[in-house]
């Protein structure tokens, strides 16, 4: 623990004076903190093999909504990925913006379920909420910080007869194959990551924003420009709306 902590501490001056002082990076660095989106680990893989450093140290957490922000604001990571919606954005901003931060959009998308391949509504077209009632609802934990703002998951304040929270992509996904659970994102899964799993359209007038956060009138560094770049490109073949 003491080792990881005076770890941290070092890349995080790293981090500082490559940003205030203009000094170059000994080796390469980034740290990104995000909701739970293959499209991100995609992302991550391919900003990692293209950096082509001798010496790097890269981290990616996926984590709760409050902890990215938390984890941006305190420089633990140097942007965070993140959702935010017509329900939450007012509550979200207010966060972002009193944590010193900005929120950049990056892609609209139109909602999804993601629900295993065995699963009977693997084949429509498209599916309705009255489809869902008799499946499982399956969503990421919060913690102490559960209100329904900082869901990760639309329509957080819709009830349903069976709720299941988890804290991680590996179990979700496991349950939507072992339950036929499903989960509400934005349909974007890469099936290289996730060849178990199908995205199906879900009726309802509603729009995913997505976009990454950062300290507010700092530029990113050259590796996370990079990333961010890697993001646009790994979504660009899903039919979303790119922004900015």
């Amino acid at each position: 623990m003491i080792y990881s902590d005076a770890r941290q501490v070092v890349e995080q001056a790293e981090l500082l004076e490559q940003r205030y002082l203009g000094r170059g990076p000994s080796r390469r660095l980034l740290a990104v903190s995000t909701q739970h989106y293959s499209f991100v680990v995609d992302a991550f893989a391919r900003m990692v093999k293209a950096s082509q450093a001798a010496e790097y140290a890269f981290s990616l957490r996926e984590t709760r909504t409050w902890d990215i922000i938390e984890d941006v604001r305190t420089l633990r990571s140097e942007l965070g990925v993140l959702y935010r919606n017509e329900f939450n954005a007012n509550v979200i901003n207010k966060f972002i913006r009193e944590a010193g931060l900005a929120f950049t959009p990056l892609f609209l998308a139109s909602p999804h379920i993601f629900i295993a391949r065995t699963n009977p509504l693997a084949g429509r077209q498209s599916v309705t909420l009255s489809d869902l009632e008799d499946l499982p609802r399956l969503t990421f934990d919060q913690g102490v910080n559960n209100s329904f703002y900082l869901a990760e998951e639309i329509l957080s304040t819709r009830s349903s007869k069976q709720d299941i929270r988890v804290s991680d992509r590996a179990t979700i996904f496991n349950l939507m194959i072992g339950l036929d659970g499903y989960t509400i994102s934005t349909g974007i899964v890469s099936d290289d990551l996730d060849p178990s799993i199908v995205a199906v359209p879900l009726d309802v007038d509603e729009r995913i924003e997505i976009g990454w956060i950062g300290h507010t009138s700092v530029p990113l560094t050259t590796q996370a420009q990079r990333f961010v770049a890697e993001m646009r490109d790994v979504v660009s073949g899903f039919g979303v709306d790119l922004l900015t």
